[in-house]
């Protein structure tokens, strides 16, 4: 046993998982105590130093975390997920098979992400329309990223837009609206500038 991993109780690993030093697994979300939620890691994680995993969430096999990854709660995460350093993935968010999440990535709580979306480095997704005003945690509700998609370096999602399948959003792009099946989209805000298929590669 590792003394420089905390692994609280309620949490199974599957076989071939390599979790390195100064990791925390299954940290009990406020209001709940240790053991309260099970949470379950697939077979060939590599879950790199100060990672911390929260409980109840449910993990497919080969996840891979960057350095200081912070993994919320009460999460479905698929198999063969890649999450970069320094990314943060809130609470109730739904990722799929393939997923690629690169550095330094926030997921809000409610985000969808479908198999084989791609994040680029410092994307940022948003869940309230309207900060600190009354009510909002009632109405928060995050971005769903469609299967295929890409999201380019340092673009910003807002709340509730789909993100079509296999489109495309372009590096520093700000997405105020919803994007089609396999659209380009670059800008601020990004508008549509044709489709994936008229790309020249």
């Amino acid at each position: 046993m590792n003394e420089n991993i905390r692994t609280y109780s309620g949490v199974t690993l599957g076989p071939g998982v390599v979790v390195e030093d100064f990791c925390i697994l299954g940290v009990p979300p406020r209001g709940m105590k240790e053991g309260d939620l099970e949470t379950v890691i697939g077979a060939n994680a590599t879950i790199r130093s100060h990672t911390v995993i929260y409980a109840g969430n449910r993990i497919g096999d080969n996840l891979q975390t960057g350095n200081k990854v912070n993994i919320r709660e009460l999460n479905e995460i698929g198999d063969n997920v890649s999450i970069g350093t320094l990314s943060v993935v809130e609470h109730h968010v739904k990722i799929g098979n393939g997923v690629r999440i690169h550095t330094q990535v926030f997921v809000p709580e409610y985000t969808i992400v479908e198999d084989g979306a791609w994040l680029g480095p410092n994307v940022v997704i948003t869940n309230a329309k309207y900060p600190l005003s009354p009510g909002v945690k009632e109405s928060i509700v995050g971005p769903t990223i469609r299967k295929g998609a890409i999201i380019g370096a340092n673009s910003t999602l807002l709340p509730g837009i789909i993100i079509g399948e296999n489109a495309i959003v372009g590096a520093g792009s700000v997405v105020t609206r919803d994007v089609p099946d396999r659209a380009v989209v670059a800008g601020n805000p990004a508008k549509f500038i044709k489709y994936k298929e008229e790309l020249p590669y």
